[in-house]
């Protein structure tokens, strides 16, 4: 089903899945779409394959986890961010490197101090490639990093390869 993307969020300068000057990350993007799930973006190269052609396993975790943790921004101000108490996968398919993925992050179940959510890697075609569902914690970002927004570059950047809408499978 199509979704109107409503926003994007920032990226910042190093961290592996965000980060646009991270040469060896994934340089992901995230849009906000109009039914509160939250796209990654993304195509890995031969840097971060595992088997010669597939995207390692433990990067699909990775871009999963930073998406289904990234989604509470949806419903929470800047400074809550969530910090991972754990994180299931099933990886059904193989994912080729060179090619655009998406990565949907949904939340499921929400307290004041923890929250459960879902995600799945989708291959170009909208083949689930893997599935996750993990539980995080709510915390002040400042209680669990020395975090200076302009240091790290925390920004939204806008591109010409944004998109206005999204193509995502239901769940």
């Amino acid at each position: 089903m199509r979704h109107l993307v409503v926003s994007k969020q920032p990226n910042s300068k190093m961290c592996f899945v965000c980060g646009l000057r991270n040469s060896l990350g994934l340089r992901a993007s995230f849009y906000e779409l109009d039914n509160g799930d939250l796209v990654a973006t993304f195509t890995p190269e031969a840097e971060h394959q595992g088997y010669p052609g597939r995207l390692h396993g433990g990067i699909a975790s990775a871009v999963l986890d930073e998406t289904i943790g990234r989604a509470i921004l949806l419903r929470q101000d800047d400074d809550v961010w969530g910090v991972t108490a754990g994180l299931n996968l099933r990886f059904r398919k193989p994912v080729p490197l060179g090619e655009p993925l998406r990565v949907v992050g949904r939340i499921t179940k929400e307290t004041q101090r923890h929250f459960e959510g879902r995600g799945e890697l989708l291959l170009a075609d909208g083949t689930k490639a893997v599935e996750a569902s993990g539980k995080y914690l709510k915390f002040q970002l400042d209680s669990i990093a020395d975090f200076d927004e302009d240091e790290q570059e925390w920004r939204v950047t806008s591109s010409d390869d944004d998109p206005d809408a999204l193509e995502i499978p239901e769940w």
